[in-house]
């Protein structure tokens, strides 16, 4: 099966500018492609995992990922998908970021040796001469055409789009005509909410390479067939986008979301969407996924745990993927093993006449944010301490159930535990 079958029976492709191409040239040639990201946090999210993904499955095709970094358009923000506008980054800001992305990437694109490239667009964006830039690149665009694009479109709707966000489908054209004559990139892919402004780089680029063959009078070159294609975005199965949860964002970086959060997350997906996330989200066979979509009811909790397992092994690695499958399974299933489990600090300090509160140290835990938030929690039956619901505000746990095992166990609804100590 060639790579451009595999993505499609994984349902990662949604848009492409020319389907019989873009196979031809994935399954028979080595190319280069790029996919770009806007360093707006310290941390990838769940939803740049897809596209982090089909550098992984492009790359053991043998095509070469350039992973673009938006320092340049960074520092505007990319207004698709947006209501408002984006909060403006320093420099410093988005060279930390880029960092930080570098390294998370890592994990599944191997950039040594050649094998995959990494660039960021602010060398060749922060330094433009504006009127040349508009000149030369702003001329092949209508305003018409711009304002009909589905990102700009929602943006005039909800909240009025400015003229500094309307630059950025220039710049991310530009991009791309700057990728394919520096390095002979010929494909750029993105979430399918990047199509019109993929759309705008093949096109840019196109009309770049006409007017040089008209100028020069030689001939187009292969190098200026060029494509583009979108993957799926990461939504359940009634449209709303997967990797929030209650505490927020779904991050890569550990120290966001710890790795038993993260290995948490992907168990409890509904059953609507374990399969496809199985397809997009791991390099698990598309036969052995098949099988397991076969299963229903409980039987799907395979599924899951497998889900989990892979997808925290992919990004934390096995050792870390194997203690949170433990810690799990400790609390959920049959499994003893509670060394893993997320933990809480108590000091001495916190009891008062050899005693704290449950609502306490649900606050004290981060299950519950606020002392009100847990008493609502504890009047709606959400808590238990030791496997036994407290459904009385004024209920405390007493220093003693401490040294009976060194921990007591807390939870706040089916998901959410902590192993809570006294140091």
């Amino acid at each position: 099966m060639g790579v451009f079958e595999e993505l499609k029976a994984r349902g990662m492709i949604a848009q492409l500018t020319n389907e019989e191409a873009v196979r031809d040239t994935l399954n028979n040639k080595k190319v280069k492609f790029y996919i770009g990201f806007d360093p707006t946090a310290d941390s990838l999210h769940v939803g740049h995992f897809v596209q982090v993904m089909v550098m992984a499955h492009m790359q053991r095709a043998g095509h070469t990922p350039i992973a673009l970094f938006g320092g340049g358009t960074g520092l505007i923000g990319d207004p698709s998908g947006k209501s408002d506008m984006r909060k403006m980054l320093t420099k410093e800001d988005i060279d930390h970021n880029i960092a930080c992305f570098k390294k998370q990437m890592s994990r599944l694109v191997d950039f040594s040796d050649g094998k995959a490239i990494m660039v960021n667009n602010a060398d060749w964006l922060t330094d433009l001469n504006y009127i040349s830039f508009i000149r030369e690149v702003g001329v092949h665009f209508t305003v018409s055409k711009m304002l009909a694009a589905e990102c700009y479109k929602q943006r005039m709707e909800r909240g009025g789009l400015t003229f500094f966000e309307l630059n950025y489908m220039l710049m991310q054209s530009y991009d791309f005509y700057v990728l394919n004559r520096d390095y002979g990139c010929r494909l750029e892919l993105g979430g399918d909410d990047q199509w019109s402004n993929i759309i705008g780089g093949v096109e840019l680029t196109r009309r770049m390479a006409v007017k040089k063959s008209e100028e020069t009078g030689e001939p187009i070159p292969e190098s200026a067939e060029i494509f583009g294609m979108t993957f799926t975005l990461l939504t359940t199965s009634e449209g709303k986008k997967m990797g929030k949860t209650e505490k927020g964002a779904v991050w890569l970086d550990p120290e966001k979301t710890s790795p038993y959060e993260f290995y948490q997350y992907w168990r409890n997906v509904a059953d609507a969407d374990v399969i496809r996330c199985l397809k997009i989200l791991t390099f698990v066979p598309v036969d052995e996924i098949n099988e397991l979509a076969k299963l229903e009811g409980s039987e799907l909790n395979k599924a899951k745990a497998l889900l989990a397992y892979e997808v925290t092994k992919l990004i934390h690695g096995e050792e870390e993927a194997i203690k949170a499958k433990e810690a799990s399974e400790a609390l959920f299933g049959s499994g003893k093993n509670i060394d893993n489990m997320p933990c809480a600090e108590l000091s001495s300090d916190d009891f008062t006449d050899g005693e704290i509160s449950v609502i306490d140290v649900l606050v004290k835990a981060k299950l519950c944010p606020s002392k009100g938030d847990a008493k609502r929690v504890v009047q709606q039956g959400g808590a238990v301490v030791n496997d036994v619901k407290i459904d009385n505000i004024g209920a405390k746990i007493a220093r003693s159930d401490f040294d009976k095992d060194g921990y007591v166990i807390v939870k706040k609804g089916k998901k959410s535990f902590v192993k809570v100590i006294v140091k």
